[in-house]
């Protein structure tokens, strides 16, 4: 994965995760709902950084 990439999964997930941190306070249900989207973006992260490894290495 080149830095940008990189860079953009690391600073979408930890805007996320602040907002998160912020929405608890406000309404817990939707801290819950952003927390789940802060989940899946760093999940979506490794699975591209996987598909980008596999499809560099040729397996």
């Amino acid at each position: 994965m080149n830095k940008g990439l990189a860079l953009w999964f690391a600073a979408s997930s930890m805007a996320l995760i602040t907002l998160c941190a912020i929405l608890i306070n406000e309404s817990p249900l939707l801290a819950a709902g952003v927390g789940v989207v802060a989940v899946l973006n760093i999940g979506w992260g490794f699975v591209t950084k996987a598909r980008i490894r596999r499809k560099t290495s040729g397996v």
